[in-house]
């Protein structure tokens, strides 16, 4: 079989402009075309723009409704799963810290089920109002101390306010991290035995398990960095100043092997661990000049 008018010798060429060069040699229309493999216009015309990472199924679709062959069709849609495997670097549309919030909680609505791996912090769904002030006070650096204090106080209650999403009980959460972060110590030690009965009762709830990694755990894999999975469809990677975030199948599958992986080591009867942190903070308080 013959290759289909406008095909492209060039392998760095954009999908979307190939496509374009194709069903203009067909002389069709893009309403043509979308009526044919039934799409919308809107959306040809997005694919063929450039204007997101297009399914790679949809490029096949249409490649093969243009007269390619089969083996052009997958070149076309391979190229395409490279292009929508991308990992992007994201800075959110506001720049202050409550509008990062919002993000995650536009996220966080959509999904229905969330996996959420931490080394270092205990994860904003879990936080109680005290622990997000301090883990959220190091990323505000505003330079007047009025403006900081007022978007810090923002972003705690867009935080707590994400919180909402755990009482619906359509939403699954699967929380794993380290024990380190239970040791790990951002605020006093009365601040910290609030977040320990924070973690006693969310994890109580039905669609929400917490496990925990124990130190003494032979992982498989070092704890480089927190992320988050939204559906398998999205992963975020919260960073000091930005983000990243990726929706490439391939990416998201192999974060979802790292968080399966780091759940085989953790135990979710967590009770013993928090009874055990519960007492370390408790005697902290009871030394002297402890608060």
């Amino acid at each position: 079989m013959s290759s289909a008018p406008g095909t492209p010798a060039d392998s760095g060429e954009p999908v979307g402009t190939v496509l374009a060069r194709m069903r203009r040699a067909r002389e069709l229309t893009g309403a043509m075309l979308a009526a044919q493999v039934g799409m919308s216009q809107p959306k040809i015309s997005r694919i063929e723009r450039g204007q997101g990472a297009a399914d790679p199924e949809d490029v096949a679709v249409i490649a093969r409704a243009l007269g390619a062959t089969e083996s052009e069709a997958q070149a076309l849609k391979e190229r395409a799963e490279r292009a929508h495997n991308r990992v992007t670097d994201w800075r959110p549309t506001a720049t202050n810290l409550a509008g990062r919030q919002g993000t995650l909680a536009g996220w966080e609505l959509a999904a229905t089920e969330i996996r959420d791996f931490q080394p270092a912090l205990i994860t904003g769904l879990l936080q109680s109002d005290r622990y997000a002030r301090a883990a959220l006070s190091g990323f505000q650096r505003s330079p007047q101390p009025q403006n900081r204090d007022a978007a810090l106080h923002s972003a705690v209650l867009a935080r707590l306010g994400r919180q909402q999403a755990l009482a619906d009980g359509g939403k699954t959460f699967h929380f794993v991290f380290t024990e380190s972060v239970l040791r790990n110590r951002i605020c006093s030690p009365i601040d910290m035995l609030g977040q320990i009965e924070k973690l006693r009762e969310v994890g109580e709830q039905p669609n929400v398990r917490i496990a925990i990694i124990p130190d003494d755990a032979e992982v498989e894999l070092p704890a480089l960095h927190g992320f988050v999975l939204y559906d398998d469809d999205l992963v975020v990677i919260d960073l000091f100043n930005t983000g990243l975030t990726t929706r490439g199948r391939t990416d998201v599958a192999e974060y979802r092997e790292v968080f399966d992986a780091f759940a085989r080591h953790a135990t979710a009867d967590v009770a013993e661990m928090l009874d055990r942190y519960h007492g370390y903070y408790l005697d902290q308080i009871q030394r002297p000049g402890g608060r």
